[in-house]
């Protein structure tokens, strides 16, 4: 081990990133004291499923649930992380509490972008948000949506199948951003054949009106309704650590084994990883489970540790259509149909880069993610 005996580890941050860090830990073999904080009161849970199955899910409530944890932590949900001590390493909470730390994991996400203060803009972030949402559809008000990328598409898909009329608001074409022009066609044609009403705009903003709130777009139009939900973007939960200088832009800068020191490392959604781009966030689920694995060896075992090797891993499921991908978005071009053809069948598709990269993708199509990846390597 590096840095001397470790006999406490306190993890920061209960979702995928945190609990997954936790579970490794043990793996690895740690056997000591681990504590686990959350800052909400539920055990972890699945963040995905909360814009795609949870919104349309039947009585029993289950698709966001999680197996019960198996690293024996002593877990203190509902309470959060105030301040961190590098040198005293120690971990502060809201409550008052200290907790001394040998290593210390930093996990605790992100929150959602806001447009406005107003209690009428909703967001899709947390298990609450999301049932609080659910509940408000039932009645199938009018929806306007601001944000047209996979997660605003996800929310609208997800109203728009309880039997809401829905407006998404997007800066330029849905998904583009994120996706490349070639795949965001597919679901911007599939949306519109389901009734979606898409408006583009440079700008929106969410202004408060008589009784509620309002969407005005930059050009003027104003857009009232029932419901408005924003997903617009995320912040990196980092202002606790505001006093240690480890997140001076936003994100804390880790190495490629999720370290920030010897014995600190940050993983999730609040985590700059080296890429072959330079150093991003990488707020997928699957980015935050691979990272967790490695920053949480790295921690017990310093450099004996392997670096993270990670193609990331993205999958939406909206509009009737599910894409599974494999590499870095967003595509430019058309790609190469390895099985099916245009038309939005169920498809494997490849794209290679001239910078010997691959990105492998399949609409619709039950293949196993080991062949995607495999089909991703393949197209360098």
């Amino acid at each position: 081990m590096s840095g001397g005996t470790v006999d406490r580890v306190v993890v920061v941050g209960n979702g995928i990133a945190g609990l997954t860090a936790a579970d490794s830990l043990r793996e690895a073999g740690f056997d000591g004291e681990l504590t686990v904080v959350g800052d909400e009161p539920h055990p972890a849970y699945s963040r995905p499923a909360l814009s795609k199955a949870l919104l349309l899910d039947g009585d029993d409530l289950s698709s966001h649930q999680l197996a019960p944890v198996g690293h024996g932590a002593r877990e203190l949900l509902g309470v959060r992380a105030r301040g961190l001590d590098l040198d005293r390493r120690l971990v502060t909470l809201d409550d008052g509490t200290a907790l001394p730390y040998d290593r210390v994991v930093l996990a605790t996400g992100s929150r959602a972008r806001r447009l406005s203060d107003l209690p009428e803009e909703l967001t899709l972030r947390g298990l609450d948000d999301a049932l609080s949402l659910r509940g408000r559809l039932v009645d199938k008000p009018p929806v306007v949506v601001v944000g047209g990328g996979p997660l605003g598409m996800e929310i609208a898909s997800g109203c728009l199948a309880s039997g809401c009329e829905v407006t998404l608001v997007s800066q330029g074409a849905p998904l583009t951003l994120q996706l490349g022009p070639y795949l965001a066609d597919v679901f911007v044609r599939a949306a519109l054949g389901q009734g979606l009403t898409i408006v583009e705009t440079e700008l929106a903003r969410i202004e408060r009106r008589d009784g509620g709130a309002r969407v005005v777009l930059d050009e003027g139009t104003v857009l009232e309704s029932e419901i408005i939900v924003s997903a617009v973007g995320d912040v990196p939960n980092t202002e606790w650590l505001a006093d240690t200088g480890l997140a001076p832009k936003g994100a804390v800068p880790v190495d490629s084994r999720g370290l920030v020191r010897h014995d600190v490392a940050a993983v999730g959604d609040l985590a700059a990883f080296p890429t072959p781009y330079g150093l991003r966030r990488m707020p997928f689920w699957t980015s935050a489970i691979e990272q967790a694995k490695v920053a949480a060896r790295a921690l017990l075992h310093g450099d004996d540790a392997p670096p993270l090797r990670f193609q990331p891993y993205f999958w939406t499921e909206q509009f009737g259509l599910s894409l599974k991908a494999v590499g870095h978005l967003p595509l430019e071009g058309e790609p190469t149909y390895v099985d099916g053809e245009p038309g939005g069948g169920p498809a494997l598709m490849r794209w290679s880069r001239e910078d010997g990269t691959g990105v492998a993708a399949a609409l619709n199509h039950r293949v196993p993610i080991p062949r995607l990846r495999r089909m991703s390597q393949a197209a360098a």
